[in-house]
């Protein structure tokens, strides 16, 4: 169902706007319902006026002249005179006032005896309906005006009072610690961006100030977080790469035994595992690059990917099955590729205890299959999350798909998966258009 976002102009606005219809509508409803008690004493004033004026006017002169108008009209009737030669609708009536319809109009009638003669005086009231029709119309169009003014008008002032908060809006988005193209705080080497303005209300200053120390200490953590990072991948790579180096002269060695040989790979094969653990934890910490963009050989990358588990691959003797085009050229990044395949080929290998492992690449999708365990389906919405795993009796952190996942979102590619329990896994990289 559609949903209505309330933002604080909005709120703003409604609240203007439904202020203004209570106050004008209390009393726009006032005068509508006034207007017919208004009317009906004008009749009333205007009938007595004329009675009173009739009555004046035989007892002081003992003549009666019969007023008769568009709408006023006046009778009398003396004591010993029937009133046959009235209207039908005025006779054998009483004392008092009466409403009477005729021809579908609406009379009202007064009569009064005054020195035993009946005096009557009719009055037609269409003109005072019309008037009242028109008044409650011209009532309910105001109505309908103010509200669109009040909506209007809610709304432009709405938008003065919330213009502080919508330019603070605007700067925060450019919280950025590389950004310093715009008026900014420097304190400790940490340049932020300047929120607070001057001629800012007090409470949206107080904002800003708040928002400013809350910059400054996400920029100092992430600034120890760089640091840390930095000393971590120093002091990492440092022994790995000696002991690469000294598994490489150790190779380059004569006369060394089989036994040896065998040991020296190993150290050499663990070593080349853990530098790329290592880029890969640095990776999930910073969120950067792992290289460039070039265009990259997919065959020759799946390949490089596959040969450090060539011989566990031997020892289970699955059957290893690679149908990708040597000419198949993406551009794109090779460090990042071959990580993310790195991940899949592991649990892929470490899942499957028979069967097969291939690598297909049809139409920008890189697929990687196995014939293992599968995934259950109730482990499929917590298959990247950290230190998940699928299984207790394989080794590993449980951060491999989560390296995968951050690699593929972090340069637009989607990753799927389809599985049957006990039939195996596939593994689907689709890279977007234009690679």
């Amino acid at each position: 169902m559609f949903k209505i976002k309330y933002g604080i102009r909005l709120r703003v606005t409604l609240a203007l706007a439904i202020f203004c219809i209570i106050i004008v509508g209390t009393l726009a409803i006032s005068l509508y319902f006034a207007s017919g008690d208004i009317e009906e004493a004008h009749i009333e004033q205007i009938m007595k006026a004329e009675m009173n004026h009739v009555i004046h006017h035989y007892l002081q002169h003992t003549t009666f002249t019969s007023q008769v108008g568009s709408s006023l009209r006046s009778y009398m009737i003396d004591g010993g005179t029937d009133d046959s030669h009235l209207p039908d609708y005025l006779q054998k009536l009483t004392y008092g006032l009466h409403t009477i319809f005729h021809n579908g109009e609406e009379i009202r009638v007064l009569v009064k005896y005054a020195d035993d003669a009946k005096f009557i005086v009719a009055y037609q009231i269409g003109l005072h309906e019309q008037r009242q029709r028109e008044f409650r119309l011209l009532v309910i169009l105001s109505l309908i005006a103010v509200v669109a003014i009040a909506f209007l008008v809610g709304y432009l002032l709405a938008g003065l009072l919330v213009k502080q908060i919508t330019d603070l809006a605007e700067r925060v988005k450019r919280l950025l610690p590389s950004n310093h193209n715009t008026q900014g705080l420097v304190s400790n080497n940490i340049h932020c961006v300047s929120l607070s303005q001057p001629g800012q209300d007090e409470e949206v200053a107080q904002l800003a100030r708040t928002l400013e120390d809350y910059q400054f200490r996400i920029m100092r953590m992430l600034q120890r977080e760089q640091e840390f990072t930095a000393n971590i991948s120093h002091e990492l790579r440092t022994p790995i790469t000696t002991i690469l180096t000294s598994c490489e002269l150790l190779l380059a060695e004569q006369n060394l035994s089989n036994k040896a040989y065998t040991r020296i790979k190993n150290i050499e094969a663990v070593s080349f595992r853990m530098s790329d653990q290592v880029q890969a934890l640095l990776f999930l910490a910073r969120e950067q690059a792992l290289g460039t963009m070039e265009p990259v050989a997919i065959a020759e990358c799946v390949y490089d990917a596959v040969e450090p588990f060539c011989e566990e691959i031997y020892k289970k003797n699955l059957d290893l099955d690679v149908s990708i085009k040597p000419g198949v050229v993406l551009n794109l990044n090779r460090q990042a590729l071959y990580t993310a395949l790195v991940n899949i080929l592991r649990n892929a290998v470490q899942y499957t205890e028979q069967g097969f492992i291939r690598i297909s690449f049809d139409n920008k999708c890189l697929s990687i299959s196995d014939s293992g365990i599968g995934i259950e389906p109730a482990f499929m919405p917590f298959l990247y999350e950290r230190f998940f795993r699928g299984s207790k009796k394989t080794q590993g952190l449980g951060i491999g798909l989560v390296i995968v996942k951050r690699i593929c979102d972090y340069y637009n590619w989607r990753i799927e998966v389809d599985s049957t329990v006990g039939k195996g896994a596939t593994f689907h990289i689709i890279f977007p258009e234009g690679s």
